[in-house]
Parts: C-alpha cells; structure tokens; sequence
C-alpha cells in the first residue's frame, strides 16, 4: 500500500530556530497516526507546514503529489483539512455559518451543500439543534464539534487535528476521540497531534513521540503505550498535563 501522506527529512524554522528537524513520517489510507510530545516539541509546527502555513524544506508528499508548490486552498482542494488548536472559529457567526464557511474552498452550493451540512448533523446533532447559535456561546465540546464539522464540509481525505482534547473534560474528550474513530470507518484517515498521550495512543494505530523537534521513538500505538520510556514520561500519572 502505497502512503497517502509522506514526510521525510523535514525542517521547519521560525527565524535562525529551528522547531522541526529531520522529521519522517508516513500515513497510509485508512489510518490513524498520532504524534505526541511535551509543549514546544514541534508538533504544531509539523502541522502548520503539512497544510502549508509554513514553510518547511524536505519530502512533503500527499497521495504522491508533493506539496510544496501548492498553497492552503489548493491543498484542502486535493482533500487535506486541519482543525487547529484554538479552533479558529468566528464566534460572531453562527453555528450554520461557521459550517458553510467550511465549504467555501470547494465551491459547494444547492442541494450539494444542503446535503453536506446534513451529514454533519447527522454526526454532531447538538450543532443542527444550535445552527442559529453564535460559536462564541457554545460550550467547549461544541465549539470542537464545530471545528471538526467545518473542517468535514470540505470532505477531507486527510484530517490533522491539533490537540482535539485540549481543555475539554475527560468525558468529552471520550466522545470526541470516538468521533475520530468513526470518521476512520468513513474513510477519513487522522493524523492526531496530542499532549494527552494515553487518548491518543488508545485512538492510534500507530504513534511518533516527537521531543526538541526531532522524532525520538516511532512504532505501534499499543507497543509505545507499553515502552517504559512513554510510561515515565507520558504516562506515569494519566493526568491532562503528562508534559
């Protein structure tokens, strides 16, 4: 099975710092992957440059086609989405906008839009019940809900979340993190970038546990759950904050 998304050798730099080195990564179709590690290890930044947001040099390759020459909108065209950690959203609009917003790159209108916002209800239906909402006074699963489902109007093949679970509690970051399982069975491959390293090893199928912007350990999730280095330092006390 050929990688739907190929990193390798990648560097990225804010200035004369370098926050991503030589990183390498593979996702095939179908797959989960998670990317774990303390604050400041780089794994916003490997995100922001798989989307394009930064520049990076090295292998950046999407369904074999490399990247490098394509700006965001022609890579969310292609099927690549990013929910970014802060979510991003316009909490002056509503839920509804805020939702077709998602569907403006790919130029959906009519009964094409109208049935892609229905799929999303049919997954989040606590944003169909608030579609007249502003995002600003939704409550902080919602808000997530809404930034996954604007990054689904775009019907991604390959979805990156940052951090999904980040503030949220333990029993709505089991729901959301049983959203991206689903999502899976729906065809969406994840790369999941998390500090929570228990969640996201238990979502995975495979992780990279990236720290000072290089990876330092790579295999299956369950392996790496077991590796006695991730139990020190990631999952000794379970808690949100293992960094």
């Amino acid at each position: 099975m050929s990688a739907m998304l190929e990193i390798g050798d990648l560097h990225v730099s804010y200035g004369q710092v370098e926050a991503v080195r030589g990183v390498t990564l593979s996702l095939n179709p179908g797959q989960i992957i998670s990317v774990i590690g303390p604050n400041g290890a780089g794994k916003t930044t490997l995100l922001a440059a798989a989307m394009g947001l930064l520049p990076s040099k090295g292998l950046l390759r999407f369904e074999g086609e490399d990247l490098h020459g394509l700006d965001v909108e022609a890579r969310v065209e292609r099927g690549l989405c990013l929910v970014p950690e802060k979510r991003e959203l316009f909490g002056d609009l509503s839920v509804l906008d805020n939702l077709q917003l998602g569907a403006y790159a790919t130029k959906l209108r009519g009964d094409a839009l109208r049935r892609r916002l229905q799929s999303v209800y049919d997954r989040f239906p606590r944003l169909e019940e608030r579609r007249s909402q502003r995002a600003s006074t939704l409550s902080g699963g919602e808000r997530q809900m809404l930034a996954v489902g604007r990054a689904l109007m775009s019907s991604p093949r390959l979805l990156m979340l940052d951090e999904p679970s980040l503030g949220l509690a333990p029993l709505i970051v089991r729901e959301i993190l049983s959203i991206v399982r689903q999502l899976r069975q729906d065809g969406v491959s994840i790369l999941l970038v998390e500090q929570n390293a228990r969640a996201a090893l238990e979502t995975s199928d495979q992780g990279y546990v990236l720290e000072t912007g290089e990876v330092v350990l790579t295999g299956p999730s369950g392996e790496l759950a077991s590796d006695a280095r991730v139990q020190a330092t990631y999952l000794g006390g379970g808690s949100r904050d293992d960094s």
